[in-house]
């Protein structure tokens, strides 16, 4: 079990983002805590994915700072746990589950190694934390999407992250593997205090989950309580034109973003949801 920082996971302070004159985002101020969960939300190309490849150490800041339990980023940290975009995988693949998984704790080394018995038994706990021990085995391009995602979030947990990392992990899902993907995500970070920084379109499988939402659009971003982010004022607000937050059959749809195609753009709440007074003003 992972030994929870004495301080935020994830720290951000002035942190700017931009290539040439296009600004995804800048004075970014967001603070991590351990245990908690934070959905990122926004348009296409906002800069929901680079903001994770600057966590992941990938992409330097254009401005501001970013510490990761105290520590600045680095390729390959132990600390950090991410999983990836959902893709299927080639039948072909030469790789069985338990070969993806631990690529998670050595895949930064070159050659061939003998692993030891305790990264055998990291690799077997991994597996059995996410239900996939009885495909350990099986050829990772012969499983389901839904089983592929399992093994990579046991992937993801092979070193025991303090910080966990998902990029849209519930794409190309159905209902009932989104939900289990999202129990599994949500079970570890309680379990481990581990934090969750959760990218995604479709806010509704994991909304009772979300401590927090990260809105990024237009250069700029709003944070705060999912029914406090997604309201009529403050994504108007965001956006610099009229946004409106609609109760449809019983979801809240979000409805004229201009950077959507088409000029809508919605996100699934629950109208309870949506009247929970937030816990803090959205910065």
């Amino acid at each position: 079990m992972s030994t929870a920082p004495s301080g935020p996971a994830l720290s951000l302070r002035g942190a700017g983002m931009s290539f040439g004159d296009r600004v995804l985002w800048s004075g970014l101020d967001l603070e991590l805590q351990p245990g908690e969960f934070l959905a990122v939300l926004g348009p296409n190309g906002a800069g929901k994915s680079t903001l994770l490849k600057a966590v992941l150490g990938q992409q330097p800041l254009s401005a501001g700072q970013l510490l990761i339990g105290g520590r600045l980023p680095g390729r390959g940290s132990d600390r950090v746990g991410y999983v990836p975009q959902q893709k299927s995988m080639d039948a072909a693949t030469p790789l069985r589950a338990r070969d993806l998984v631990a690529l998670g704790i050595d895949g930064h080394r070159w050659g061939v190694r003998r692993r030891t018995a305790d990264e055998r038994q990291r690799i077997a706990d991994a597996l059995a934390a996410v239900g996939a021990t009885g495909y350990a085995d099986a050829p990772i391009g012969l499983l389901s999407g839904g089983e592929q995602q399992r093994v990579r979030i046991a992937q993801a947990l092979a070193t025991d992250p303090a910080l966990l990392l998902c990029d849209e992990p519930l794409l190309s899902l159905d209902l009932r593997h989104q939900r289990a993907v999202a129990d599994m995500i949500d079970r570890r970070r309680r379990e481990h205090d581990t934090a969750v920084v959760f990218v995604t379109h479709e806010i509704n499988p994991v909304l009772d989950l979300v401590d927090r939402v990260l809105y990024i659009a237009a250069g700029s971003y709003r944070i705060g309580p999912p029914g406090e982010v997604l309201s009529s004022e403050t994504l108007s607000e965001l956006y610099r034109t009229p946004v409106d937050v609609l109760t449809v059959r019983g979801r809240i749809v979000v409805v004229g973003t201009p950077d959507e195609p088409g000029g809508c753009h919605h996100h699934d709440l629950t109208p309870e949801t949506a009247a929970q007074p937030g816990g803090g003003a959205a910065r």
